[in-house]
């Protein structure tokens, strides 16, 4: 990959996104991750307005102090960035209790966190006239759809959506993303146990990667380990079960002759 190559072409295209739709900037929803950490980056880049929003809902220690520490960074390098907290954890609790209880399990509330987020992320975003960043990679927008669906897969534009995450973590370094978060575990930030993405997946990344390449490319099965059919069976299962977040919205189409 040719990195400084592959970086000013996401900051151009952000800026040339942003001149075009008559924005001012962009919104982006901190997690302590590495690719919440590279979006911000890249829109920072562009001079343009930046608004990092940190949304905790009883969050992890670990995962706020890690976006702390990338925002402070962050303001150090632009100008144009600024920091918003929103404490949402009152709000999801409020949330929860007016939910019946049998519809309260794990997943759903997770989801719900998400899409709590979304909301907030839109409130600035409509507000301060920007746009709303998505930070989700090629292997879990495309490949396992490992996004909430009206959370933070409700996004205005994707500007790291076309790389791997192993190509997510190169252009990081390369721009200097702090340590911590280049070694921390990949987390969605939607459990206040911390579990990573690994944990709820069952696969690394680069096993993931392997997987999405395979299948585009598919070579003789007999030959793959035990280990490589396990991943290839996640990888497959993950992505038909999740077409429905891939794929546009069904729309009933009504045939000429009943109109």
């Amino acid at each position: 990959m040719k990195k400084q190559e592959t970086i000013q072409h996401i900051v151009n295209w952000l800026k040339h996104y942003s001149d075009q739709s008559k924005t001012n900037g962009f919104v982006i929803g901190i997690s302590g991750g590495i690719d919440s950490a590279l979006t911000s980056t890249l829109c920072a880049m562009t001079g343009k307005q930046v608004i990092c929003l940190n949304m905790p809902i009883h969050q992890h220690k670990a995962e706020y102090e890690r976006g702390h520490e990338h925002i402070n960074w962050l303001k150090n390098k632009f100008a144009s960035v600024t920091l918003q907290e929103v404490e949402l954890t009152d709000t999801f609790t409020s949330i929860s209790k007016a939910f019946p209880e049998e519809t309260q399990d794990w997943l759903t509330m997770a989801n719900t966190r998400s899409r709590l987020r979304m909301t907030t992320l839109f409130a600035f975003a409509c507000h301060y006239k920007l746009l709303v960043a998505g930070t989700g990679n090629k292997v879990e927008d495309f490949g396992i759809g490992f996004f909430t669906k009206y959370g933070d897969g409700g996004v205005d534009i994707s500007p790291i959506a076309d790389l791997m995450k192993s190509e997510v973590y190169s252009l990081a370094k390369e721009l200097g993303v702090v340590h911590s978060i280049q070694v921390a575990p990949p987390t969605d930030g939607l459990f206040h146990d911390g579990r990573s993405d690994e944990d709820q997946i069952g696969a690394t990344y680069n096993e993931l990667e392997w997987a999405m390449k395979f299948i585009e490319n598919p070579h003789d099965f007999s030959t793959l380990s035990d280990r490589e059919k396990t991943v290839l069976d996640i990888y497959t299962r993950m992505n038909k079960a999740n077409q429905h977040k891939m794929i546009p919205i069904p729309v009933c189409v009504i045939p000429y002759e009943l109109k």
